[in-house]
């Protein structure tokens, strides 16, 4: 697991009940391994956005945000800028998959097991979204 470079968000994650943590831990370690593997991305920066984790391409400015959070009382959800296209994407390619929030969050639920291929691909068209080129679905 990649250990964490900010305290604050660190905190967050010690706090989360574990059947929240859990999931939420193996999406961030998702997140940092999915931006390994593109040269374009750059290093994440992990910080608190709405006092939530939030992974962005600061450097490269390759990406839009993604935030990770739980989603009410009995879910978990990586979240979007609601500006961009890519929950109507991942809609349009995953919508058997994923339960999504109007534009803003595919939203998932913790007890399940996470269907990492399509999350790896939704997470590369995040980090890549002011990109071209991006790899297509593993």
């Amino acid at each position: 697991m990649k250990e964490f470079s900010d305290t604050n968000v660190a905190a967050i994650f010690e706090h989360y009940p574990e059947r929240f943590r859990k999931p939420l831990l193996a999406l961030r370690e998702l997140i940092f391994t999915t931006a390994s593997e593109i040269a374009i991305v750059g290093e994440l920066e992990e910080s608190l956005k709405w006092n939530q984790p939030s992974y962005a391409t600061k450097v490269t400015k390759a990406g839009s945000p993604i935030r990770i959070d739980r989603f009410g009382s009995e879910n978990i959800a990586l979240f979007f800028h609601c500006q961009t296209t890519l929950v109507e994407e991942f809609r349009a390619l995953f919508s058997d998959v994923f339960e999504f929030s109007k534009n803003r969050a595919i939203v998932l639920d913790p007890e399940k097991e996470l269907p990492v291929n399509e999350l790896a691909f939704c997470i590369e068209r995040a980090l890549t979204y002011h990109k071209k080129g991006n790899r297509l679905l593993k």
